[in-house]
């Protein structure tokens, strides 16, 4: 008996050692342990989230303790590269082991969502925020803004050109006065090459928007292949014009550099965006969160961390950002952009850069 009675508080010790291992342990070890609750009926009595990250680190951090500072829920959050997280989301589809998904274009959202792997949640928290900026079957909520813009190193501009206006228009900037001062990245290796392409494509309409880039391009004095390079040579003075993300020249802003950004009409524009990960183990406090990132004290931090412009219309944004609310914004058709991909590089390459 006495025996029996000592291997019975033996299991008791064991059990309980694993159970403070599980839960101190790996960040994902425990995140079904509401389950039962849940087919009971009940609501789930955990203060946990769990989030997966695009975003980088110090950004989510930052809005993770801000979150539990307002409301007690504690944040884990795992950070990783875009197409590890997105690819992460399908695997665990039908045992989620998250409960939101943030960062990333709104096209990975949508493949989510075209994989059932979302669940629809539309914030009523901040009606302001534009309609544009979120998915009509709220699958996904745009939670900052990545646009287009022109960057001027005012400084080099003086100099060169005194007495002239800076270009507030697309049209604008395809000034023969501004050959070997311009730089874009080239459509064939950079992503924010090809939006600039395919924008002014779709915003002028076939043989206009090829005919912008005949004359555009031998203007430029380089075509880096890199979406970072355009804001550090105007930031650094090396040249005098720049059509970048907004966000990115911004940085340069806050650095003290002198750099103009201006955003002309029919700009593109694209979304950072949030989801909730459907069947994930903490979905009260996943709406939760949705809310909060679009607070305006969460979007004044991101902005004031990531340079990027904040959807709430409430929310302050950096000093020479523009407001969402005074965007004019293309009606830019993705789909469009990424079926026409192949043909549009082939003819770049075959008939601008010949």
């Amino acid at each position: 008996m006495l025996k029996s009675k000592k291997l019975f508080f033996a299991v008791l010790v064991f059990f309980a050692v694993s159970a403070v291992a599980n839960t101190s342990g790996a960040l994902w070890a425990s995140p079904q342990k509401d389950t039962a609750q849940r087919a009971g009926g009940a609501e789930p009595a955990t203060r946990e989230l769990l989030v997966y990250a695009i975003i980088n680190e110090d950004h989510i951090k930052a809005l993770a303790d801000l979150f539990t500072q307002q409301t007690g829920v504690k944040v884990s959050y795992f950070r990783a590269a875009t197409g590890d997280l997105i690819n992460r989301v399908k695997a665990e589809q039908g045992r989620p082991q998250a409960d939101i998904l943030i960062g990333g274009d709104s096209a990975n959202h949508v493949s989510l969502a075209e994989a059932g792997a979302l669940q629809a949640y539309t914030s009523k928290t901040v009606p302001a925020i534009p309609a544009f900026t979120r998915a009509a079957d709220g699958s996904w909520t745009g939670f900052c803004v990545l646009t287009l813009g022109i960057g001027v190193n005012e400084q080099r501009f003086k100099e060169k050109y005194p007495g002239k206006a800076y270009p507030q228009t697309w049209d604008e900037l395809n000034d023969p006065v501004f050959k070997g001062e311009l730089i874009f990245t080239d459509p064939a290796a950079s992503s924010t090459g090809y939006l600039f392409l395919q924008s002014q494509l779709q915003r002028l309409g076939g043989e206009r928007g090829w005919d912008y880039f005949k004359r555009l391009t031998p203007l430029a004095a380089q075509l880096p292949a890199s979406g970072g390079a355009p804001p550090r040579l105007i930031g650094t003075g090396e040249y005098t014009l720049a059509v970048a993300y907004v966000h990115a020249l911004q940085q340069y802003v806050a650095q003290g550099y002198p750099v103009k950004i201006i955003i002309p009409p029919k700009t593109v524009a694209s979304f950072d965006a949030i989801s909730i990960v459907k069947g994930g183990p903490n979905e009260v406090n996943a709406r939760r969160f949705v809310d909060f990132i679009l607070s305006k004290e969460a979007q004044e931090l991101f902005a004031s961390l990531s340079y990027t412009i904040p959807v709430n219309p409430e929310a302050k944004p950096l000093e020479g950002a523009i407001s969402i609310d005074k965007l004019d914004v293309l009606d830019y058709d993705f789909d469009l952009a990424g079926s026409q991909r192949d043909a549009v590089l082939n003819r770049w390459q075959n008939e601008v850069l010949k």
